[in-house]
């Protein structure tokens, strides 16, 4: 009887989600991913229902799905889906934590609970093998940046404390230099990163690689970075482009992260 109550067309609002089915097994199952959704390079090949925040309710609706899964967020896609009849089910995502039950919890919803189980065990052996290896090196002061304006230090957004980038940083011996900031994506001036002076500074490079567009060369990166040879990072040369979304997508690979 369980296994005829499973979800077999399931729609994910989210590309952290979207990774965690694929993880799970799940992905002939899913029938509905977001434009962003590009990992695995299978989920690519699914309806697109939009996005996170401008989901397309009309062509969720279209896909008949028996399981959405959603991020908790200030647009109320779950509220909506459920008056109109589907099961939607939210999903928090903020921290290590609620990301590694939000992995138990999708395999409860579906049937995988051992291999979900598996998973999270597996994560968290990888955290803690990071935490260990971290705990014998000095500790050094970051920024993380997820974005900025192309081929500029303008516009920049930096990971602040209350994210899981800020965690990840953490668990791997780094001092967030933007940790007490009262917003978790707050902007970041070119002033501060000058008084901050952080030992690390981790660059994704402009915004346009949300889009999976290609990032700026590295030459590019050092050039703009250049320019303020004063800084701790850029005179020991510890300025990194951070090319892979697996750093802002709270999910499966956090590990690898």
């Amino acid at each position: 009887l369980a296994a005829a109550a499973e979800p077999r067309r399931i729609i994910s609002t989210a590309p952290s989600i979207t990774e965690a089915l694929y993880a799970l097994g799940l992905g002939d199952r899913v029938v509905g991913v977001t434009l962003y959704c590009r990992y695995p390079a299978n989920a690519q090949r699914k309806t697109r229902i939009g996005t996170f925040l401008e989901p397309n309710l009309e062509v969720m609706l279209s896909l008949k799905p028996d399981l959405v899964l959603v991020i908790k967020n200030p647009v109320q896609v779950a509220e909506k889906l459920r008056k109109l009849g589907v099961r939607a089910e939210e999903l928090n995502q903020d921290s290590i934590e609620d990301i590694l039950r939000s992995l138990d919890q999708i395999g409860r919803w579906t049937g995988t609970e051992k291999r979900a189980g598996q998973l999270v065990a597996d994560l968290r052996a990888q955290l803690d093998r990071v935490r260990a290896e971290a705990a014998k090196r000095p500790k050094k002061s970051v920024l993380f940046l997820v974005g900025r304006s192309p081929g500029t230090l303008q516009g920049m957004v930096g990971a602040a404390g209350g994210t899981f980038v800020d965690e990840l940083m953490t668990l791997a011996g780094g001092v967030n230099v933007l940790r007490d900031s009262p917003i978790q994506y707050p902007k970041v001036s070119l002033e501060q990163v000058l008084s901050t002076d952080p030992e690390v500074i981790l660059d994704m490079g402009d915004f346009a690689h949300v889009e999976g567009k290609p990032m700026e060369p590295l030459s590019k990166l050092m050039e703009i970075w250049g320019k303020y040879p004063r800084l701790r990072a850029v005179k020991s040369r510890q300025v990194r482009q951070v090319d892979s979304e697996i750093f802002i997508r709270p999910g499966p690979r956090m590990g690898q992260a």
